[in-house]
């Protein structure tokens, strides 16, 4: 069955797939990654990888979705009728089933601390105990619950509104809305006594610090900050007409994920750095090194509620994503169907989502292979399931759909050149897979 939906226009689809992006990947992980690996360098790398790697991907993907125009597992049917190669639409809503069962967990977080800075409760803690109130906010069972399903719901809501009314308007308020709040938030940073090491650490390149693990760990970066890897942005490019110049949205996308991260870096960092902090703090950069630096500046807790507000609202959009790839399989494109499959499903990985919540208090001594539910869950999505599917639709595209067809696609609604599809093709075939399997030799400890 043919989508029955379509965006209403390009910026309603660019804003949706940027906000399906940039997520926790570019603001939560990327400055604490960056911050153990050098900086600068990092930083440098993860550009250069997200150019010739994650964009390679991200066109591919948009490629599949827009030649059958159905949904995740229907489109790989359509173009390869009587194989296999569905399972990888198959595959990439088991993925986001799973991701968005504990991503919505860090979702919570985020209901929990915004709620706790608007009501003034954050003010009120001592700066030496933001590391304690943080413990005490995810172990406790019945808050960590209640907030992970408040997340839910908010992303339950806007999905089953549909692409035009939900997905599309949430995105068009909250993408603008959270690139101003960024702007405003790197004023207030960079303009600290003290913001230039910051500044310098993020943006001045020192080779030195560069190593192996440095560049996997950028490479990485690149492709999983970029929502490739799992199909949704197939279902996305799937809603968009022939008309749409596929290459430009690619770039402007890939482009939206690279500013993203360069202002989290500018928020963050030269306020690390102005109040002597560590900038490789790690996953508890956000929740327990920026409170305190907020809580020292005058109106801090403003900003920091700014800064959470914007949080929340780039991780509902990649929420959005995840949800939508499944309802839109198990709706097969019936309006009529789509509210009760976006609460099914949600309430159901809502559920399965518990025992994540949990991994930081009752079920906190619950471990299998020396990691909690909540590790063991991030583990397989993020460094087998998300590596597999990625290298899956390396595989797929230029192998299984014909060249001549793929370049006649890409070339609808665009002037795009035989030299620069040729490169495009030869990254995807030969350099994408190759770079995928070291990745994933990597991280599965493999060297």
């Amino acid at each position: 069955m043919k989508q029955q939906e379509q965006w209403t226009s390009k910026i309603g689809f660019i804003l949706a797939a940027a906000g399906s992006a940039i997520g926790l990947g570019a603001i939560w992980k990327f400055p604490y990654i960056a911050g153990q690996n050098g900086g600068g360098a990092f930083f440098l790398l993860f550009i250069i990888f997200t150019l010739f790697l994650g964009l390679p991907l991200l066109l591919a993907e948009f490629s599949i979705g827009r030649t059958a125009q159905k949904n995740a597992v229907e489109s790989y049917k359509t173009i390869s009728p009587g194989t296999k190669w569905h399972w990888i639409g198959i595959m990439g809503m088991i993925t986001s089933f799973l991701l968005l069962s504990f991503y919505s967990v860090i979702g919570g977080w985020i209901v929990a601390y915004l709620y706790k800075t608007l009501t003034g409760q954050l003010a009120s803690v001592d700066a030496s105990s933001y590391a304690d109130l943080f413990g005490s906010t995810i172990s406790h069972p019945f808050g960590s619950v209640l907030v992970q399903l408040i997340f839910m719901v908010m992303t339950i809501l806007v999905v089953s509104r549909g692409v035009q009314q939900g997905i599309e308007k949430a995105s068009k308020i909250m993408m603008p809305a959270l690139f101003v709040l960024f702007i405003l938030l790197v004023i207030r940073a960079v303009s600290l006594d003290g913001a230039m090491e910051g500044i310098t650490f993020l943006l001045m390149p020192d080779f030195t610090k560069v190593t192996s693990q440095t560049i996997l760990e950028a490479m990485g970066q690149s492709f999983f900050t970029l929502s490739v890897g799992v199909s949704v942005m197939v279902t996305y490019s799937s809603y968009l007409p022939k008309t749409e110049n596929l290459p430009r949205a690619a770039l402007s996308i890939g482009g939206m994920n690279i500013f993203i991260v360069l202002l989290a870096g500018l928020a963050i960092f030269p306020a690390v750095f102005a109040f002597d902090l560590q900038a490789d703090a790690g996953p508890v950069l956000l929740f327990q090194v920026l409170p305190t630096v907020f809580s020292q500046l005058p109106g801090g807790m403003i900003f920091f509620a700014g800064f959470l507000l914007l949080f929340l609202f780039a991780t509902l959009t990649s929420a959005f994503s995840m949800l939508e790839i499944i309802v839109s399989v198990l709706s097969k494109g019936d309006k009529a169907k789509r509210k009760k499959w976006a609460w099914i499903t949600g309430l159901a990985i809502f559920a399965v989502g518990i025992p994540s919540t949990l991994s930081y208090g009752v079920l906190a001594d619950a471990t299998l292979f020396g990691r909690t539910f909540f590790d063991n869950m991030d583990y397989v999505v993020s460094n087998i399931l998300f590596p597999i599917g990625s290298l899956l639709i390396a595989l797929y595209v230029p192998n299984k759909m014909k060249k001549s067809a793929l370049y006649e696609e890409l070339q609808s609604g665009s002037r795009m050149k035989k030299g620069l599809f040729q490169t495009w093709f030869i990254l995807l075939r030969y350099v994408a897979p190759l770079l995928i399997i070291i990745v994933m030799l990597d991280v599965l400890d493999v060297f």
